[in-house]
């Protein structure tokens, strides 16, 4: 069973990198200059990105999980594949969540939104492939599972290197600082700290 294991934690350290997108959404600061509309669309936002950021932990955590015991390959595969899929449906929605909330009311919002939402959904496809990448792994031959999974995780690297710049452009100012005054962004950001460190 030695097989995999070693390629299941590459796996958990490559997604422990995904949790930084979720902080990307948390931004972090306080006092804006009292902006009632972007503190209104702040909180739009928030709530509808808290309860995403929580079952992107969640699938983190699921993998996590499954890796640190001597799990069977079609395990590891079952809890990979819903994982993959949680992602993508949580990074969908909150692509959703930014589009139907409306461009920020900051200088260049329109455009800060539409590259967060475009980035979202770029990362929601991404784990929808990598779901497919799971569930065409052979299971019963180790080789070739524990080969598979080593692609797996190298692409899961490379989604977690790709960054969230869109994001991070969207929470500059005063969206980053209207967003770190609404309860439900400060709760995800403290959440995902928590678990990245």
């Amino acid at each position: 069973m030695e097989g995999t294991n070693p390629v299941n934690k590459k796996l958990a350290a490559a997604l422990s990198g995904g949790a930084v997108l979720v902080l990307a959404l948390t931004g972090c600061g306080s006092d804006d200059d009292g902006n009632d509309k972007l503190d209104s669309w702040a909180k739009q936002v928030c709530d509808a990105v808290q309860p995403q950021a929580k079952k992107i932990e969640a699938a983190n955590a699921a993998i996590q999980k499954e890796t640190s015991d001597n799990s069977t390959p079609e395990e590891v595969r079952a809890t990979d594949s819903k994982a993959f899929q949680d992602m993508s449906d949580a990074y969908k929605a909150m692509g959703a969540a930014i589009r139907k909330a409306g461009a920020p009311d900051v200088e260049g919002g329109e455009k800060k939104q539409k590259d967060a939402v475009g980035e979202l959904n770029d990362l929601s496809s991404a784990y929808a492939s990598l779901k497919k990448q799971v569930d065409a792994l052979d299971t019963k031959d180790q080789a070739k599972f524990a080969d598979g999974l080593k692609d797996v995780a190298a692409e899961l690297d490379k989604l977690s290197k790709t960054g969230s710049d869109a994001l991070k452009t969207l929470e500059e100012g005063d969206v980053g600082r209207a967003m770190a005054k609404q309860p439900s962004c400060q709760s995800a950001s403290a959440s995902a700290t928590a678990t990245a460190g």
